[in-house]
């Protein structure tokens, strides 16, 4: 039977560390095929800035077809047809019912995700019925479920994410030593997270939930890079009363003081 690994993530959007993993298990024959689960919605996750489900499955399918193992890393859209929330259980079932008689499914995650994997629907069926590989992830220990899955000590570790890659892509910074340059041409060719497009989805977002501290301080971030200060200062503002001891918007909000002072003594300090 076909031994196949299950890679669940947003992809949002699919970079080079990705990638590199999934090469890296198959030269180790952990499987002999993977499968990048795009997941249309994660439960755990904010989902409101995540890019369209097409977009971020033919970034997969690019990003794929040039890697070294294009015939045994591919993209999957199972998820795209069941009902969302997406759980993993629930899509593992699925693939067993339909597939149980041509291959067998282990699930690949990062060491981020088992500190809150008892979080996850019918975890323990889980972890009871299928075999569970865990990459390292910096600062994340694996040591709450560490006798009931299988450690991968030795992969490859990247030090930055898909919301990094966004980021700099919005910010104009140079993104092309994160991301496969079929990616890149296909973010460019669609104007995704363009800065425009990423401040009207989260201009949206903030406009639906008045009260996310975790939204406003996305936004008034990104105003701090683009160093629109006032703009900036008002979502800290913002956050600071929702949450009065907020240690980062205490801290930014006093840097922007400080470079105002600095740059506008006349105007600041009359």
């Amino acid at each position: 039977m076909k031994r196949m690994m299950l890679y669940f993530g947003s992809f949002n959007p699919i970079h080079n560390g990705h990638i590199a993993l999934a090469e890296w298990v198959v030269e180790q024959d952990l499987c002999d095929e993977l499968a990048l689960i795009i997941s249309p919605q994660n439960p755990l996750k904010e989902s409101s800035l995540l890019a369209p489900d097409l977009a971020r499955l033919e970034m997969a399918e690019v990003a794929c077809a040039a890697s070294r193992y294009p015939d045994k890393i591919k993209p999957s859209a199972i998820e795209f047809l069941l009902p969302r929330p997406s759980y993993t259980i629930d899509t593992l079932r699925y693939l067993k019912e339909n597939f149980g008689n041509e291959m067998t499914f282990s699930v690949l995650m990062g060491g981020d995700l088992v500190e809150q994997l008892d979080q996850w629907k019918e975890y323990e069926q889980l972890l009871a019925e299928y075999k569970i590989y865990v990459y390292p992830r910096t600062g994340y220990s694996i040591e709450k479920f560490s006798k009931q899955i299988t450690y991968l000590a030795e992969a490859p570790t990247f030090d930055y994410s898909s919301t990094q890659v966004r980021q700099t892509i919005e910010t104009g910074g140079d993104a092309s030593q994160l991301i496969a340059p079929a990616v890149m041409g296909y973010i460019r060719q669609n104007n995704l997270w363009s800065s425009e497009h990423y401040f009207e989805r989260l201009d949206n977002a903030i406009e639906e939930d008045a009260t996310n501290v975790a939204l406003l301080m996305e936004r008034g971030q990104a105003y701090f890079r683009r160093n629109e200060w006032g703009k900036a200062l008002n979502d800290f503002g913002r956050v600071l009363e929702i949450e009065p001891k907020h240690t980062e918007a205490q801290q930014l909000k006093e840097m922007i003081y400080e470079i105002l002072q600095f740059r506008y003594t006349d105007l600041y300090n009359p």
